[in-house]
């Protein structure tokens, strides 16, 4: 993955909001507090957008997205297309579409069932016929056996390793400070209230927090004596070689979905694929995550090995220690390069074009995901002072700018565009995996 120069702040002694983690939304918090005037400081155990941030899809879209998200997505595909204008250089923005192949009558029925929920939104997604569909591709309708497709022409992409620090070299001109390399231990809190950060480097006073950690969310918070319903899965992603291109649009299907990326290649991967790692706080939130294990269990891999007890997998330690977050500055876990073959035949067979493509480069990403894999934004009961944005579930980079902005609003008091009640982790079984305080150690 691409590495990224440091950014020349110090640890300052103070501020009005302190982010917690360099990712998309991270990132977009501290882009739109900034904006507003309001001091804030972002700090980054490793460097920005080291792990998810860079690592994801890089799609943009509306089309699939649940009803909850989508006022939330159209303010954020506004956002994303303010940010591509504003940063002083490309970052693969496009707006070349989104198409969802139907290969079953299944696929048919899920998508025109999409489609027919989300018509008081005003989209321009609308069903193609087979032929318009396989025209897309250069195929033969019948030969291709693609029954149709679900199509919004407005939905966007952009590559993830080039925009999210070009969002954060954006957030620097509008006057945040982004410290990458010093981790941040764990919250300060004064008569209850989280009032500052101790990071390796010392305390940083503050009125706010916005803790958007990624995978690492749900680590920070248990050391607080805070429970969090959001685990890990492994997703595994490739780029292939340059081949031709014969549509602007990304493409999903059951065995493939492909991204055009601008270095002429494709980005490639297999939605719901993912390694579900058994750690300690998988036991803890096991019920809350049955649904998804049920759902997809011819799809994914449970593993149970040296991450039991790995970085994720530790919940405490003192301020004066060093933390999990120190010890793995940048998360870079193996992909899955069995399953990746797999898609790679799957996406030659789908998609004429990439007939001569072959595997350039593969990586892997860890997924923080909640039990209905809709992120968790907003105020935490047990610790007031703190914004949780975290929990994207694997489509968050779409939603990042929207998830940010909301965030800063959170922490700032001012009313977001969108509810962010849909968000909250007050949705949760409070008895089983909802975010609540747990009696001090």
């Amino acid at each position: 993955m691409q590495h990224h120069s440091k950014a020349i702040y110090d640890v300052p002694k103070r501020a009005s909001v302190v982010v917690i983690g360099g990712g998309v939304a991270g990132v977009s918090a501290a882009l739109y507090l900034a904006k507003s005037g309001i001091s804030v400081v972002l700090f980054e155990k490793g460097r920005i957008a080291g792990e998810q941030s860079s690592r994801n899809w890089g799609w943009i879209r509306k089309q699939g997205r649940d009803l909850a998200e989508m006022p939330l997505m159209i303010e954020a595909e506004r956002l994303w297309r303010e940010i591509a204008a504003e940063v002083d250089e490309d970052i693969g923005y496009r707006q070349g579409g989104v198409t969802y192949l139907v290969q079953t009558e299944a696929d048919q029925n899920l998508r025109e069932g999409w489609l027919a929920k989300v018509k008081d939104f005003g989209l321009d997604s609308r069903m193609l016929t087979a032929s318009e569909a396989s025209a897309m591709l250069g195929l033969n309708a019948p030969k291709a056996n693609i029954k149709g497709a679900l199509h919004t022409p407005s939905d966007s992409y952009a590559e993830p390793p080039l925009a999210v620090p070009a969002m954060a070299r954006l957030a620097q001109r509008h006057g945040a400070q982004i410290v990458e390399t010093v981790a941040v231990r764990g919250l300060h809190r004064e008569a209850g209230r989280v009032c500052g950060v101790v990071t390796e480097r010392g305390l940083v006073r503050c009125d706010a927090v916005i803790l958007a950690g990624g995978v690492w969310s749900r680590t920070l918070l248990e050391n607080e004596g805070l429970t969090l319903p959001q685990l890990a899965i492994l997703s595994s992603v490739m780029r292939t070689t340059r081949v031709s291109q014969v549509s602007t649009s990304t493409f999903g299907a059951n065995g493939a979905s492909i991204r055009p990326r601008a270095d002429g290649g494709v980005t490639l991967a297999r939605a719901g694929a993912a390694q579900f790692d058994l750690i300690p706080a998988a036991f803890q939130h096991f019920g809350a995550f049955l649904p998804i294990l049920r759902s997809r269990w011819q799809i994914m891999k449970l593993r149970a090995g040296a991450s039991f007890f790995g970085p994720l997998g530790r919940t405490r330690w003192a301020m004066d220690q060093a933390s999990p977050f120190e010890a793995v500055r940048v998360m870079d876990p193996t992909p899955d390069t069995s399953l990746l073959k797999d898609v790679l035949g799957a996406a030659q067979k789908l998609y004429p074009h990439l007939a001569g493509a072959r595997m350039a480069e593969s990586w892997g990403g860890m997924i923080d995901v909640t039990p209905d894999e809709i992120p968790i934004i907003g105020p935490v009961a047990g610790a007031p002072g703190l914004i949780l944005a975290t929990g994207l579930s694997g489509h968050g980079f779409g939603l990042g700018p929207g998830i940010g902005r909301m965030a800063a609003d959170l922490a700032t008091g001012v009313r977001p565009q969108s509810d962010p009640s849909l968000f909250s982790n007050t949705r949760f079984d409070l008895k089983s995996s909802a975010l609540a305080s747990k009696a001090a150690l």
